[in-house]
């Protein structure tokens, strides 16, 4: 009889989950896509993200030179693309080698580029470089780095050029020259090109006993503080933690830590939700209703408000109270554990946080794991699980690639391997 049900949930899900998807077509790149008209070009001299290029929250680190007789050369692979055209001045084809992300995200521009200008191409100018052409340390080195124009070396295109490269996934993009577009991306094993949706090991919550405790020795059955409100709002409640949708005590991933004037400081990764207000917040108050919305942890920007809690753990709480973002910074740090909570938010150091991540609603998520509590309250499990991601959220993740637009998920939201 169980099992039964859950399919038919599961099947429900799908029913109605296909009109929000504005799309009919199965995977990744099928359904709808912004209009290129919506598209701002990038102005010239102009960088997205607006950091430096060898930081963490752009292409990383330069990890070193890339030679034919080095090991790493092995990290390197031939674009054959016929869409593509390589200048390939050295006739030795260096510009045809770089790295599986730099291909992937190449291959997805030259398709934009296709629909957007009929009968042009994307052109690779200059790519892997084995002869010290460039300056020191540059990604060209390594295969992480290309520069480009259009085949008709339409310099007035090169402008929107650069804002494709940005949609097409590139970590960063430079309106460099008025002859080129410059992009680069993150190493294929670093662990910036590696971003789910979770927080941090020493991330803390709040018991019911009044105990605060590290994410990491969190176990399902604990009662926690949560939101009782469905867009973060609402009184404070504990509740229980049904399972963890992720769970890897071991990798080292990228964290953006936001800070607040009233001194929370919360950690998450990119792809992770969370509650924001945006214009006239006033600190210390209480959200007016309809006021918050979800955004992901790496479109939080100083300004906006985020829900925050005052008073210590196994107290009586009221409901959160706004508190203005000052500084996002980003860190490193082992471990990424990602609690699901019976109403699917919690307090995390502090914090009003969404359980989910990845897809860019917390609502839809809510609703997409209502089969998972139903499965929880009759059996009081959510299934065997062990570390890693959960079942069901690969379950969700296959499903709502079948039925909605990629533009609904969080680029970083998955491995690399999954991409």
């Amino acid at each position: 009889m169980l099992l039964p049900t859950l399919v038919t949930c599961l099947a429900g899900c799908a029913f109605l989950l296909s009109p929000v998807s504005e799309g009919c077509g199965p995977g990744r790149g099928h359904g709808k896509r912004r209009s290129p008209g919506k598209l701002a070009p990038l102005a010239y001299k102009q960088f997205s993200p607006n950091v430096a290029e060898k930081t963490l929250g752009a292409s990383g680190r330069y990890e070193g030179k890339i030679t034919r007789n080095s090991e790493r050369f092995k990290e390197l692979t031939p674009n054959y693309n016929p869409d593509i055209i390589f200048k390939d001045e050295e006739n030795t084809g260096a510009d045809r080698m770089m790295t599986q992300r730099c291909k992937d995200k190449l291959n997805s521009l030259a398709i934009s580029v296709m629909n957007l200008w009929p009968g042009v191409r994307l052109r690779v100018t200059e790519g892997w470089d084995e002869d010290g052409h460039h300056s020191e340390e540059s990604l060209h080195y390594e295969g992480r780095a290309v520069d480009i124009t259009t085949s008709d070396r339409d310099r007035n295109k090169y402008a929107m050029l650069a804002r494709l490269a940005v949609e097409a996934g590139f970590d960063w993009v430079y309106y460099e020259s008025k002859a080129h577009i410059h992009c680069s991306v993150k190493s294929d094993h670093s662990v910036a090109a590696k971003s789910g949706g979770c927080f941090p090991g020493d991330a803390s919550v709040s018991l019911k006993d009044g105990r605060q405790k590290f994410i990491r020795d969190l176990r399902p059955g604990e009662r926690v503080l949560t939101s009782s409100g469905g867009d973060g709002s609402g009184e404070l409640v504990y509740s229980e933690v049904l399972a963890f949708l992720d769970r890897d005590p071991v990798t080292r991933k990228l964290f953006y830590t936001l800070q607040t004037e009233a001194g929370a400081r919360l950690s998450l990764t990119a792809a992770h939700l969370l509650f924001v207000s945006e214009g006239n917040c006033s600190e210390g108050a209480a959200p007016a209703r309809g006021a918050l919305r979800t955004v992901y942890a790496s479109d939080a920007r100083p300004g906006q408000c985020v829900l925050v809690v005052e008073g210590k753990a196994g107290q009586m709480h009221g409901e959160g109270r706004l508190s203005r973002i000052t500084r996002v910074t980003m860190r490193e740090s082992r471990g990424a554990f990602a609690p699901l909570t019976l109403r699917g938010t919690l307090v995390v150091d502090g914090v009003v946080a969404s359980c989910y991540a990845v897809v860019d609603q917390h609502s839809l998520a809510h609703w997409a794991f209502s089969p998972l509590r139903l499965m929880h309250s009759w059996t009081g499990a959510a299934g065997y699980q062990e570390d890693g991601i959960h079942w069901y959220s690969r379950l969700l993740h296959w499903l709502g690639g079948m039925l909605l637009d990629s533009g609904r998920f969080h680029p970083l939201g998955v491995t690399q391997a999954d991409r």
